[in-house]
C-alpha cells in the first residue's frame, strides 16, 4: 500500500514508521503524501485514539528533507514546496483530533525536527540529536521550524539553533522543553506506548477539544480563552461527558465510546 512508510495497527492506536533507512528516512514528496494519507485515515477512524510516529532503524527519526528533490527549484517553486508541505502534513498533524507522539530515535534534523515539533508530544532516545541546519545550505526551515521551535524553547535558544545550524543532544533538548522525556533506545516505543495507554483511558471527544483549545493559544488573532470556553461547553453535549460524570457519581471506571 505504501512505498515509504509502515503502518502497524495495535488495537486502539497505530505506529507509523517512516521506512527509508538507506536515506536516513529523509522526507521526499512521496513520503509526505503517504504520511498525509495514513494520518488522515487514522484521524477518521473512530476506533483509533492515538498515533506513534517514528523512523526505521536506530540511526535516524528523520534526518531532513530530500535535498535532491528541490536543489534546482525557483523562488515560486520553493514557496509552493513549503506551503504544500505545511498544509498536508505539518499543520495537519498539529490539528489532528487525536494525539500524535513522535518517538525520536537518532537524528531529527531539518524537516525531521519540524515533524517532531508539530506532533503533540516528543519522546527521545538517549542517542537522539536534534537541529535545524538549513542555513548551512543557504535556506531557512520551511515546514514551521522557525515558529514552533521558538514556541517550544524560546526565541533566544531558537535563534541560536537556527543561526548556528548546530545540533543539540537529547538531554539538552529535555532541559529546554523540546522533548517530554528521554529514555534508552530499547525503551523508546515502550515509553510512548505507556503514554498512549494512559491517553486511551480518557475521553476521545474531550482530548479532541483539548487539542483545539491548546492550539488556539498559538494562532494569530485567535482568543485561546474563548476557544477553551467554547470547547468546554461543547463537551457538555457529548455522550462521553454523560458517561464520565455518571461513572464518577457511581464510583466506577467510565466506559468512554467517543
Amino acid at each position: 500500500m505504501y512505498n515509504n512508510i509502515l503502518v502497524d495497527q495495535k488495537g486502539q492506536y497505530q505506529v507509523i514508521t517512516i521506512n527509508r533507512p538507506n536515506q536516513l528516512n529523509a522526507l521526499n514528496k512521496e513520503t509526505i503524501e503517504e504520511l498525509n494519507k495514513a494520518l488522515t485515515a487514522a484521524n477518521n477512524d473512530s476506533k483509533i485514539g492515538a498515533v506513534i510516529l517514528t523512523g526505521s532503524g536506530e540511526k535516524a527519526f528523520v534526518a531532513g528533507a530530500d535535498i535532491k528533490e528541490f536543489a534546482d527549484f525557483s523562488i515560486a517553486q520553493g514557496g509552493e514546496l513549503a506551503k504544500n508541505g505545511q498544509t498536508i502534513l505539518f499543520d495537519f498533524i498539529e490539528n489532528m483530533t487525536i494525539p500524535v507522539i513522535a518517538a525520536v530515535n537518532g537524528f531529527a534534523l531539518g524537516g525531521g525536527l519540524e515533524l517532531a515539533m508539530c506532533s503533540h508530544m516528543r519522546i527521545a532516545s538517549s542517542n537522539a540529536k536534534m537541529g535545524l541546519p538549513e542555513v548551512s545550505l543557504g535556506v531557512i526551515p520551511g515546514y514551521g521550524g522557525t515558529q514552533r521551535l521558538a514556541q517550544l524553547v524560546g526565541r533566544g535558544k531558537a535563534n541560536e539553533m537556527v543561526f548556528t545550524a548546530g545540533m543539540i543532544s537529547a538531554d539538552e533538548a529535555l532541559k529546554w522543553g523540546l522533548v517530554n522525556a528521554v529514555v534508552d533506545q530499547n525503551e523508546l516505543l515502550a515509553k510512548c506506548e505507556e503514554i498512549v495507554m494512559k491517553i486511551l483511558n480518557n475521553s476521545k471527544t474531550a482530548i479532541s477539544a483539548a487539542i483545539k483549545a491548546v492550539n488556539a493559544n498559538f494562532k494569530d488573532g485567535v482568543d485561546g480563552y474563548a476557544v477553551e470556553v467554547e470547547q468546554f461547553g461543547v463537551c457538555f453535549g457529548t455522550a462521553d461527558f454523560k458517561e464520565g460524570t455518571t461513572a464518577f457519581v457511581e464510583k466506577r471506571k467510565p466506559n468512554f465510546r467517543g
